[in-house]
């Protein structure tokens, strides 16, 4: 018996440490994400632009604007693009991905009006990865601003895009993600992505740049890349559902280096329904799954070799174990809970619930922790009075991103076997109005 138990007893003392830091996973991440950007601040705050700074010289700049029947939205943006920003060598290349609403009739009547604005007309829909790798051997520009056709950037925008690549550490720089700023905020739903969008922006970003120099994901929405530095790892996987997340981790394979730059601000729309939301996040699951699975075996086999991608592998491995784990434990809690109240023990369920509540106040207290972090460094403070929100945030990211990685692992395995598709399709959208 003893021989057996001292046989057994390793395994299970694994299993028990196995099953308690995935308990607390969102605790420790929290706490990982928060000393980062501490870190960040400490080591790392130097690298952001001085605010006096000037250009010396305007390199030429292709702005490109992926859109597959965007006619709510594509003049405002357009109009904005070629008018308003501070800088005056550039283009807008528009790559119209098989629009089938007024879109082309729309681009048609401004590129009369503009000699800046290009437009190049693909048949048929296949996606924004496709359109893009196609735009870039068109674009003109040594470096192309991805510009998604809801999203505006601030005037100064292309400014300090080349004052980073102008500077002396910028020329190893392959791309430069800019900060989002959630421009629609009078819906709850809005509110309460501008927690999440500065926890992400304002913590995770910072914290991946003081820990590893590196980069998880850029933003499709305002990333710009170095043209050389996208043709050298062969563009966008077309086949990928989030081709901003497989380039960053292209890029970081081929020891190329990423830039979080959170001095330059886009504004973006986001979802404003749950459903649409809920749509986005689940894109956004399977394409970070795709990523994972495509990349496990590389570094499991050459550690040394990536070493500098592990912190990532690790962390995106946790987040899906974690995931099935929630899911999981949630289903056979509730169970559990069910068949105690059946049964009459009462003593049983409300203890269940009270420790339910016990990691739950414990989750939500390490994640108030970093949503405050992010808004207080995010633009100085100023989103602070979006904290009232951040429960209806972690709340979201706890319960619905989980359910979304469970959801669509079928499908990620199932691209990654040669079934996936870049096919995109625009969200109900409304008018940018005035920026």
């Amino acid at each position: 018996m003893n021989e057996a138990f001292g046989t057994t007893s390793p395994w299970l003392t694994f299993l028990l440490v196995i099953n308690l830091i995935l308990c607390i996973y969102p605790i420790l991440g929290a706490m990982f994400w928060f000393w980062g950007a501490v870190s960040y601040t400490i080591f790392r705050r130097h690298d952001e632009l001085a605010p006096d700074g000037k250009l010396e010289r305007e390199p030429f700049v292709t702005i490109m604007v992926p859109a597959h029947n965007e006619e709510v939205v594509i003049e405002d943006t357009l109009n904005y693009l070629l008018n308003e920003l501070h800088y005056h060598n550039y283009e807008v290349l528009v790559m119209d991905d098989g629009s089938t609403d007024s879109t082309p009739a729309i681009l048609a009547r401004l590129q009369k009006r503009y000699a800046k604005l290009r437009v190049i007309r693909i048949a048929d829909n296949q996606g924004k990865a496709h359109a893009f790798n196609i735009g870039m051997f068109f674009a003109k520009g040594k470096y192309i601003l991805s510009n998604d056709a809801d999203t505006i950037p601030e005037r100064d925008a292309l400014t300090k895009y080349m004052r980073y690549f102008e500077s002396p550490q910028g020329l190893n720089y392959a791309a430069i993600t800019a900060n989002m700023d959630v421009f629609n905020r009078s819906t709850l739903w809005g509110k309460s992505q501008t927690v999440e969008f500065s926890s992400i922006v304002g913590i995770i970003k910072r914290s991946q740049t003081a820990v590893n120099n590196t980069m998880y994901a850029y933003s499709g929405a305002n990333t710009m890349y170095r043209r050389d530095y996208l043709i050298s790892v062969g563009g966008f996987r077309q086949d990928r559902a989030t081709e901003d997340i497989s380039i960053a981790w292209d890029h970081t394979f081929m020891n190329m280096t990423p830039k979080f730059a959170p001095d330059i601000v886009f504004h973006m729309n986001v979802p404003e329904t749950f459903r649409d939301l809920y749509k986005q996040r689940k894109r956004w699951a399977q394409g970070g799954t795709e990523v994972w699975l495509t990349n496990f075996t590389k570094v499991l086999f050459h550690p040394w070799r990536f070493r500098y991608v592990i912190p990532m592998l690790v962390d995106t491995t946790l987040s899906i174990i974690w995931s099935f784990f929630f899911w999981i434990t949630s289903i056979i809690f509730v169970l559990l809970m069910l068949h105690f109240a059946i049964m009459g023990n009462y003593e049983r369920v409300w203890h269940g619930i009270a420790m339910s509540m016990i990691f739950i106040n414990f989750q939500l207290i390490a994640g108030i922790i970093q949503v405050l972090a992010a808004l207080i460094l995010d633009l100085n403070g100023t989103k602070l009075r979006y904290l009232f929100f951040s429960p209806l945030y972690l709340l979201f990211t706890w319960i619905v991103n989980p359910l979304t990685i469970v959801t669509t692992f079928v499908r990620a395995v199932k691209t990654i076997l040669g079934h996936g598709s870049g096919t995109w399709s625009s969200p109900k959208r409304r008018g940018n109005g005035n920026a």
